[in-house]
């Protein structure tokens, strides 16, 4: 597997996969004192109002920031959250969502301006631009009717800042156990803040911010005091393979890259159209891969029927021993047309400036693609709408953070045993599991099996999975993101 590959499938676990400029090359970036950081901003909060299904919601929106204290009662940190709560609502009985992505090193804007908010930007589709014209607009996906909106950008990410040194930050904030620790403690905080504790709690989280979910419920649960009543894992990286051995990882995989064929030719991907690749996927794609290369017949099946899934060349194919990385894939797929396919949708392109390269250099279509109208976006209606004058940079993707990350979460995250304990100790809580079809950061054919080895715990309903058309960021098209919000309203009762 390549090195290129290799980094690609790690940042598939940022919220929009790695946080990594396209030359490998990590962007400069100026660290200020923390002493010498300005005071934030008193919470602010305007009013406004769209249009759902017919019905017009008012709603206030609040941008402001709660401290994180050690043990000694000391400002350690400093966590930015917008929230929008409904007009003329029981909050008492009105849910709130708890939302956030993942990275590590990626804010809210994502779900906040593209998934679940009550207005939304254009980003992360066939044919966008970072130049187009910035335009908000009433988002027919949101959530607000049904439930309030608090989006958390964790430390590093949007405004939210450490005030720590570094080298304790990096223990404190960017750690598997700090971040699910002080995620949940800001919970805790903003539910005490606004005299919430009798609101039914959700949480949910997009990429890495699918373990980050399952992880601060359990945290919730046991520690603080808190149930969840529902769990949303947008695109979630559920597992870790050993890719040289296993065939797992490469099986994962193949049902998207499918996926991403069909849509270039014309086909629609759905439940029935994917069922061939499946099945061929956990069944004689495993047999063949584990009798190894060497067996020529084994090989010469890989290669017919890897072949056929995906549209590659077949030499190509026989050549990788039916084992087709990501980043070969993207490429390939557009290469006839000198362009390069997303990691996160194959079938969002760009041009490939380095057609020659033996190994594409071209950026991620979608990875930065999304910064420019994300990051102006925020920007906006924080410091303009919203007037929250903050005197600093709102950091969509935050490079340094993802640098800094412990090491170790991408094999240590177990979020499949966090999913099976939160079920347990709630026998009422539920989760939904949401994919792309065609996403190859996080393939949602991973999730099937391993959601196939959840022990019964309680009513079949309790757990669901769903995958619509589209990549990483499949709520970006209409008609997947009514399908999903459809969905939801299920989990949450609401239908």
């Amino acid at each position: 597997m390549s090195r290129r590959s290799i980094a690609a499938a790690a940042l598939a676990w940022v919220l929009l996969g790695t946080v990594q400029s396209s030359s490998g090359a990590e962007p400069a970036v100026t660290k200020p004192d923390v002493s010498e950081l300005p005071p934030l901003p008193a919470d602010a909060t305007i009013e406004q109002s769209i249009q759902v299904e017919g019905r017009k919601l008012t709603y206030s929106i609040t941008v402001g920031a709660l401290p994180l204290r050690g043990d000694d009662g000391r400002k350690t940190g400093e966590v930015v959250l917008t929230a929008y709560v409904l007009k003329g609502a029981d909050r008492g009985r009105r849910p709130v969502t708890f939302a956030f992505n993942g990275g590590p090193g990626a804010s809210s804007a994502y779900l906040a301006l593209g998934a679940i908010g009550p207005k939304q930007v254009q980003f992360g589709g066939a044919g966008d631009s970072p130049s187009d014209p910035l335009e908000f607009r009433d988002n027919a996906g949101t959530w607000l009717d049904f439930t309030d909106l608090v989006f958390i950008d964790p430390i590093g990410t949007g405004y939210s800042r450490s005030l720590l040194p570094a080298d304790v930050a990096d223990k404190t904030f960017f750690s598997l156990d700090g971040d699910v620790a002080y995620l949940s403690r800001i919970i805790y905080d903003w539910l005490a803040k606004h005299g919430r504790f009798t609101s039914r709690t959700y949480l949910v989280g997009e990429s890495f911010g699918g373990w980050r979910a399952p992880a601060i419920a359990q945290v919730l649960q046991t520690r603080m005091g808190v149930g969840v009543s529902g769990i949303v894992m947008i695109s979630p990286y559920l597992t870790y393979n050993d890719r040289d051995v296993s065939p797992l990882g490469w099986a994962a995989m193949l049902p998207s890259m499918a996926a991403a064929h069909y849509e270039k030719e014309g086909r629609r991907p759905d439940a029935v159209s994917m069922s061939e690749v499946e099945n061929y996927a956990r069944g004689e794609y495993v047999v063949d891969f584990l009798k190894g290369v060497r067996d020529p017949s084994a090989l010469d099946r890989l290669v017919t029927n890897v072949t056929r899934f995906t549209g590659l060349d077949a030499d190509e194919v026989r050549r990788k021993g039916g084992r087709i990385e990501g980043g070969f894939f993207v490429r390939s797929l557009h290469r006839e047309a000198g362009q390069v396919g997303s990691y996160y949708d194959p079938n969002v392109t760009g041009f490939d400036p380095y057609p020659l390269a033996s190994e594409s250099r071209a950026p991620d279509p979608i990875l930065a693609g999304t910064h420019a109208p994300l990051t102006a976006a925020m920007s906006d209606l924080v410091t303009r709408q919203v007037g929250w004058k903050v005197d600093g940079h709102y950091e969509v993707l935050n490079y340094e953070v993802n640098r800094r990350w412990e090491k170790r979460w991408s094999v240590a995250a177990d979020t499949f045993g966090k999913v099976r304990e939160v079920l347990a100790v709630d026998s009422k809580a539920k989760v939904l599991v949401a994919h792309g079809y065609s996403d190859l950061a996080c393939p949602y054919f991973r999730s099937v099996m391993m959601l196939a080895q959840l022990p019964a715990l309680g009513a079949d309903d309790r757990v669901r999975l769903t995958v619509y058309p589209g990549g990483h960021m499949f709520y970006s098209r209409a008609e997947s993101q009514a399908a999903f919000r459809r969905d939801v309203r299920i989990l949450y009762g609401s239908i």
